[in-house]
């Protein structure tokens, strides 16, 4: 008996320990310990419960992901309803909604709290006794569908809350899932190396993650959530305000958007609505509009809801993200793993800020479903940091001459007959020598998160192909001065300096050469956990299908594709000239490993908001980290410095309010030369 409540004592620790990392990591975005430790955690809790599955708990950090393919989904009336918002489409809007609550409640004067309007799904949570019990989507607002084990896939989402909510016998709090912005664009790449169709915005990526009916698959999705409000409480939990509901989620550990703010004014509401919208491509998230709701919950229930809105609160609406324009031709480009990628050639049109004159259609399938034609007139969306796409036709206006595009049967740049592998969407080139999948293998080699070869663009790359001076990333490598001198906008000394920054490129290790490898469906964050696991080349190269499948995150398609690139005789002779040429086929030093006192910007934590000078934002990012600094993307208390370029956004007044040192680009070099 002893040694099972001891047991039950180890396994309740480690539950307690992986909760308080998860939160520092999900929700906080301030790691204490490195995904190593946090791994060996995570598989002792694991191992414990496969060997006692009945002390297993449902709210234990491995019941995040179930196991089991639903048939579908149950329908879940909400206790109260979810409500939509009405609109505010300009800053008019704005005044006339104080101007109607001033009507309703004269001679008093309120606060109002404004937030991002995520354009994601709205989901219900519900808690018993602090416990995660159901998950449902908005639906109708009154009926959703259950989603409970998806939504436990979703990491910022906490399985149990901490402080005083964790008492109540049921609790509603309502949020956003979406998905970030980079991983949206991470998972479209990946969807259409694999054939798959990509999905049109991190929306429609985020509620078709969610509706998976397998919740393993569902769990591989990169989702994230923003809390922001109580549905209901049993029994009753009262607050003064909306800003203290905020406060009371946080300390129960819930994820809120850093980006809320609270005014005293209709004027400030304004001022800071405009702010979000000319901040919204910062953003790592799609936002649609602002919330602006009125503070007190006193006066929210006075002023009440009709049977669609509540009265005390509105949607700020951003300008649209999409305009209509003609296409003017339809192009194929050839990527690095042989997909045939049609863009369409537009008259140039203003979205959001942008000019925009390509599009991409995606796939022949996309082609046809939505009868796309040259000289149509179309509907062009630009969502985030995406490609703009064409979402539909504009019938009404098609030409009557038009016809229906056809996909080519031969590459356009080799001749080389396409095909299309069965249950995928995308047409290949199967010629590895092709030209252009040549160049496009290249460039992504040389990219700045792969080897980072400065001054590798694609006029130069097109010319070394072209000339047939590099045919393999090892030709890189014997290219000298004299020869680079002889192509075209490439003076001595640029040759020069592009001889050395491939000479650099020798010293990156080997996550960054797996990622420069290029092998399908190994992206960066699978490089990374392949590099930590193998720490040599040779090592993975030796190692089993069945073994990378039961890595993390692997499993067996990664696994396949891995053994069959390092079984191609090219690529293990490529592998070989690059050894030859000094290429760095292991993993550098560990920063950890580095002499005592050379890192003064070590445990520093930093935010990046605007555009700097000179350094983009990764460049920044890698100076910081390279110093022993770590960037995140929230102000909070633990914040140590706000790096701020032209047009911050709201970090920059939250970093005001809680006297954060605030950075310009200059003064972040003075702090890394001290550093060094």
């Amino acid at each position: 008996m002893a040694d099972r409540e001891a047991l039950s004592q180890r396994l309740e620790a480690l539950r307690d320990r992986i909760r308080f990392h998860q939160q520092q990591y999900f929700v906080k975005d301030q790691p204490t310990i490195s995904d190593a430790e946090y791994d060996a955690l995570f598989r002792e809790l694991k191992a414990l419960e496969d060997e006692y599955p009945e002390l297993i708990t449902p709210d234990s950090p491995t019941q995040r992901v179930g196991g089991a393919v639903a048939e579908g989904f149950a329908s879940v009336e909400h206790a109260t309803p979810m409500l939509s918002l009405d609109n505010a489409m300009n800053t008019e809007a704005l005044r006339e909604f104080e101007e109607r609550l001033q009507r309703l409640i004269p001679d008093q004067r309120w606060r109002y709290v404004v937030e991002p309007k995520i354009d994601g799904l709205g989901v219900a949570l519900l808690y018993e006794r602090g416990v995660l019990a159901r998950g449902a989507t908005r639906g109708d607002g009154r009926v959703g569908e259950e989603i409970t084990q998806n939504l436990r896939a979703i990491n910022s989402i906490p399985l149990r809350l901490k402080g005083p909510l964790a008492d109540l016998q049921r609790l509603e709090i309502r949020g956003e899932v979406y998905m970030p912005k980079k991983a949206f664009a991470q998972l479209n790449r990946q969807l259409e190396e694999d054939g798959q169709n990509p999905f049109a915005n991190p929306r429609n990526a985020a509620a078709g993650s969610l509706r998976l009916l397998d919740s393993r698959e569902s769990a591989r999705r990169p989702l994230d959530i923003f809390l922001y409000n109580l549905g209901y409480a049993e029994p009753n939990h009262t607050h003064a305000n909306h800003w203290e509901v905020l406060q009371t989620l946080a300390d129960a550990g819930c994820k809120i958007n850093p980006s809320i703010t609270l005014c005293d004014s209709i004027d400030e509401v304004i001022h800071i609505c405009q702010s979000l919208e000319a901040q919204r491509h910062d953003l790592d998230y799609d936002a649609d509009g602002a919330v602006v709701k009125v503070d007190s919950i006193a006066l929210q229930a006075r002023f009440g809801a009709t049977a669609h809105h509540p009265r005390w609160a509105i949607a700020f609406k951003f300008a649209a993200q999409q305009a209509t324009t003609r296409v003017l031709d339809m192009s194929i480009s050839v990527g690095r793993t042989g997909a045939l990628t049609p863009t369409a050639d537009l008259e140039p049109v203003h979205i959001a800020g942008v000019t925009v004159s390509r599009a991409s259609l995606h796939n022949e399938d996309e082609i046809q479903r939505k009868d796309i034609r040259v000289n149509d007139t179309v509907v062009v969306e630009r969502a985030g940091d995406v490609i703009p796409q064409v979402v539909r036709v504009v019938l009404d206006e098609r030409p009557a001459d038009s016809v229906p595009f056809v996909m080519p049967i031969q590459c356009p740049i080799c001749q080389t007959a396409v095909y299309r592998p069965a249950g995928e969407a995308v047409a290949r080139c199967p010629n590895a020598a092709c030209p252009a999948q040549i160049k496009e293998r290249l460039l992504h080699y040389g990219s700045r998160r792969a080897m980072d070869i400065d001054g590798m663009g694609t006029a130069i790359v097109d010319q070394l192909v072209d000339r047939e001076l590099v045919t393999d990333f090892a030709d890189l490598y014997h290219l000298d001065v004299p020869t680079l001198a002889e192509l075209e906008r490439l003076a001595e000394k640029s040759a020069g300096n592009l001889v050395a920054a491939i000479d650099r490129s020798r010293e990156r290790g080997l996550a960054r050469l797996l990622h420069g490898l290029g092998i399908r469906h190994a992206g960066e964050r699978v490089a990374s956990i392949l590099a930590a696991r193998y720490h040599s080349i040779d090592n993975l190269m030796q190692a089993p299908a069945e073994e990378l499948a039961e890595i993390n995150d692997i499993g067996p398609v990664i696994a396949e594709s891995v053994q069959q690139f390092f079984s191609q005789e090219d690529n293990r002779r490529t592998i070989e000239r690059l050894r030859t040429a000094g290429v760095k086929l292991d993993e550098p030093v560990a920063k950890s490993d580095a002499a005592p006192g050379t890192q003064t910007l070590a445990g520093k934590v930093f935010v990046l908001t605007g555009s700097l000078p000179t350094l983009t934002r990764n460049q920044a990012r890698d100076l910081i980290t390279a110093a022993g600094g770590r960037v995140t993307s929230s102000v909070t208390r633990k914040t140590d410095y706000v790096v701020a370029g032209q047009d911050p956004g709201s970090k920059y007044q939250q970093a005001e309010r809680l006297a954060i040192p605030i950075l310009d680009e200059d003064s972040l070099q003075q702090l890394l030369q001290a550093e060094g």
